[in-house]
């Protein structure tokens, strides 16, 4: 969520553009251009802090486990329990808890004030998606071979109308690449939108007569309310987007 100082005048969209901070041109190679956007840097941000907090939280060397280790300990134990429940095997865990971690600290990084959320930026959550369900394919196609197109004949159904569903069933495949990708930018966006818009608000208030400012104390209370809400949906819809990466991944294994 970014809080611009002049976001007065600026529209409650603007913190999700894309701007490069830095940009080198040089005369080799032909033309060689390297810009480094606030995408980029916050996609280096989230990457540190993730190992940062796995090397923090490493209780190899410990004797007592400490809060912050009990904690990422029982969030691991979690996601394993879903992963188990889900695909029903354990081998796919590593990816499904990293692209968990990922998703989670970047939406957590996104609620800080001057920041960028990388997951409002629909290269990204589309990214994600699309790659989730190409490399699903390839496991399914993998595994099952030619057999994997039953996936779009439903049991029983009669040939009249097999073409009609094999069309809706791969218009519904398909769908996934979008759909995941967009549940999370969509409900990011319109939470970080709602949260600049209240900002905007509350400023013009505390701005104006001590009166009033007085008399604001009583939103900004909901505007807080709304910001622990805001963190619940960063945990919501990380978990959302692990569980549908796991059904995918075992319908791709059992042809469901």
């Amino acid at each position: 969520m970014l809080l611009n100082p002049n976001f007065l005048i600026n529209s409650p969209l603007e913190q999700f553009e894309v701007t490069s901070l830095l940009g080198l041109n040089a005369p080799i190679l032909g033309y060689f251009n390297l810009t480094l956007t606030n995408l980029a840097l916050y996609s280096l941000v989230v990457l540190f802090l993730i190992v940062s907090i796995h090397y923090i939280c490493n209780n190899e060397t410990k004797l007592v486990p400490s809060k912050w280790s009990i904690a990422l300990e029982s969030l691991f134990a979690s996601i394993n329990s879903m992963v188990r429940e889900q695909i029903g095997k354990e081998m796919y865990l590593p990816f499904i808890y990293s692209l968990f971690i990922f998703i989670l600290i970047a939406n957590l990084t996104g609620n800080v004030p001057y920041s960028f959320t990388i997951t409002t930026s629909i290269i990204v959550s589309i990214g994600l998606s699309f790659t989730i369900l190409v490399a699903v394919t390839i496991l399914g196609l993998s595994i099952h071979k030619i057999h994997f197109f039953s996936y779009f004949v439903p049991s029983g159904t009669p040939f009249a109308l097999a073409w009609l569903l094999v069309l809706i069933e791969l218009i519904s495949y398909l769908a996934r690449a979008f759909s995941l990708g967009l549940r999370l930018f969509a409900n990011l966006t319109a939470g970080h939108t709602l949260m600049k818009i209240l900002a905007t608000f509350l400023y013009q208030m505390f701005s104006s007569s001590f009166i009033i400012a007085v008399l604001t104390l009583i939103p900004f209370t909901l505007f807080l309310a709304i910001m622990i809400l805001e963190i619940a949906v960063s945990f919501i819809q990380s978990y959302v987007f692990v569980v549908l990466t796991s059904s995918y991944i075992k319908d791709a294994l059992q042809l469901h």
